[in-house]
């Protein structure tokens, strides 16, 4: 089956790219692109919820998004690394989508996952395009295949962007999409330990922050991305 996509995201956390590039993908699917996700690890470890009802909620955000394609790599969750099986991992995946952009975690933030998800994710991308490594999937040898972009997301730690992406138009249908994981935010009914995101005003952090990293180019709202290269344009009249 093709499942060749415009946009391929990571995420370290089912969760990870709703939360910091789900505004993102609603626009760009809009535009008539098309996006899919990978998850690295399952989310096991989180504090609050379990492994089944974050794949639950991961597959209830993956019908709101309307992304194309959703996968899991069960990679260990607290123990991320750039290993040989990972990156071979992460390669087939590159090699299956042929994307385009890449979204992936914050090079450097609060969950040590998100970094080392990062230079993972980069690094794959760049051995992804050497036609030496070999890679299958289905028993078929891949074509060796380098994504043009790698956009990181900005998640908890405030990173100052490279670039940030005008989401005005889909800030409510966002919050809809996050809430799908609702074992992981505010509840008062819930008898769950507190975390840094189940605050009753984490989503008003979550506004704040995109009015925040819209406000220097006149956008209401936007969502920010770190990009570990030049970036080249073409037109300086398409420029904001």
């Amino acid at each position: 089956m093709d499942f060749i996509t415009d946009i391929l995201a990571f995420g370290a956390h089912p969760d990870d790219v709703e939360i910091s590039a789900s505004g993102s993908i609603l626009k760009s699917i809009s535009q008539g692109k098309t996006v899919s996700i990978v998850d690295l690890t399952q989310g096991e470890l989180g504090t609050r919820g379990s492994m089944q009802t974050r794949a639950k909620e991961s597959a209830d955000a993956s019908k709101l998004l309307g992304v194309k394609k959703r996968v899991n790599l069960k990679l260990k969750d607290g123990f991320i690394n750039s290993s040989e099986q990972s990156i071979q991992s992460v390669i087939e995946q590159i090699r299956r989508f042929k994307p385009e952009i890449i979204f992936a975690n914050a090079i450097e933030d609060r969950h040590p996952d998100h970094g080392k998800a990062a230079k993972l994710v980069s690094d794959a991308c760049y051995l992804s395009g050497l036609r030496k490594i070999k890679s299958q999937w289905e028993g078929i040898e891949q074509d060796a295949h380098r994504p043009r972009l790698v956009l990181h997301y900005i998640q908890d730690y405030y990173t100052k962007p490279d670039i940030v992406f005008d989401v005005s138009d889909f800030v409510d249908q966002k919050m809809q999409v996050i809430q799908a994981y609702n074992s992981q935010f505010f509840d008062p009914k819930s008898s769950e330990p507190n975390t840094p995101i189940s605050s009753e005003d984490f989503f008003d952090f979550l506004k704040g922050r995109m009015k925040d990293l819209g406000r220097p180019v006149n956008y209401k709202y936007a969502e920010g991305f770190t990009v570990n290269r030049l970036i080249g344009v073409n037109d300086l009249f398409n420029i904001q």
